[in-house]
């Protein structure tokens, strides 16, 4: 167990970082705001705050940032810790994914005292599930998988305007997602407006929350746009899962071969269009769920194939 010391962030690279008390974690990414965030594999830094003070009673003049680290804890000895070990840090979760880094470029700390410790102290890490993680905090070794957590959108005109007093179709994904171990982390009513919805998915993506369903809007009416934002965010399809629910669906009635519905994933996010009444809400979600949950878990790295 350690605890956040400082956080250092810096808006271009080659530049000090500055301090702040808080920062907020974007899955797949890294720091919102850190010029070394990105599509990469270090995207965070560490560093114990016990090689700094080492370093400090050897004359050096250094504080928090001075090593270009993001994270300084206290508690932790990370050049030890093997790769992709996980670090927890409230609903944050880390694998790290290098240990030092090659200095081409001697710093101005080099230049003072002849040695610089973050090449071979500092770890790299990506972000696995985002969130906000502010000074004080604590941070664990995660030997646990990453909780499952979902996000139940309604897409609805009638809804959303509060032309209809229930949302039975979003309370029916919350009961059978609550039922199965999924903590809810948000419902939200939209409209039928496309660049509304793919707005909030990519919001819920970079979270990292592990399984995004929507309900309503992906029928043949000219203000049914759900699959359409849906593909629009997603980065990979999962055909599959909407061709399943069809199939049972095409049991029941032979109209299920109108559903445009669609699944995909974004990062580390599965994303997966519903039908827009409870029954239909009911019987879909419950014969693709245990499916869904292994899904989940092979993108977040908590189960191979």
């Amino acid at each position: 167990m350690g605890k956040i010391n400082a956080i250092c962030i810096s808006e271009r690279r080659g530049t000090a970082k500055t301090f702040v008390d808080s920062v907020m974690l974007l899955t797949e990414f890294g720091i919102d705001g850190d010029a070394h965030a990105g599509d990469w594999h270090r995207q965070v830094s560490f560093l114990g705050l016990a090689a700094v003070d080492d370093f400090k009673a050897r004359g050096a003049k250094v504080e928090a940032g001075s090593f270009g680290e993001n994270f300084l804890v206290e508690g932790f000895d990370f050049k030890n810790l093997p790769l992709a070990t996980r670090l927890k840090c409230g609903d944050v979760f880390f694998e790290i994914t290098q240990i030092g880094k090659e200095c081409h470029s001697h710093c101005a700390i080099y230049r003072q005292v002849g040695d610089c410790i973050m090449p071979r102290e500092g770890v790299f890490a990506r972000v696995l599930h985002g969130g906000k993680i502010s000074v004080g905090d604590e941070l664990e070794l995660a030997a646990e998988k990453i909780p499952l957590d979902a996000a139940i959108i309604t897409v609805s005109d009638r809804g959303f305007y509060g032309l209809r007093d229930e949302d039975k179709s979003g309370d029916k994904c919350e009961e059978i997602l609550t039922a199965a171990g999924y903590k809810i982390f948000s419902r939200t009513t939209l409209p039928d407006i496309k660049k509304m919805l793919v707005k909030k998915l990519i919001e819920l993506a970079d979270v990292g929350v592990g399984l995004i369903v929507t309900t309503g809007g992906t029928g043949f009416s000219v203000r049914d746009i759900t699959p359409e934002a849906t593909l629009e965010v997603c980065t990979r399809l999962a055909p599959g899962i909407p061709e399943a629910m069809r199939n049972l669906s095409m049991q029941v009635t032979r109209r299920a071969m109108l559903s445009r519905a669609v699944a995909g994933i974004r990062k580390r996010s599965l994303i997966v269009n519903l039908p827009g009444s409870p029954k239909a809400v009911d019987e879909c979600l419950n014969f693709v769920l245990s499916e869904l949950k292994h899904g989940i878990e092979i993108l977040r790295g908590d189960v191979t194939e």
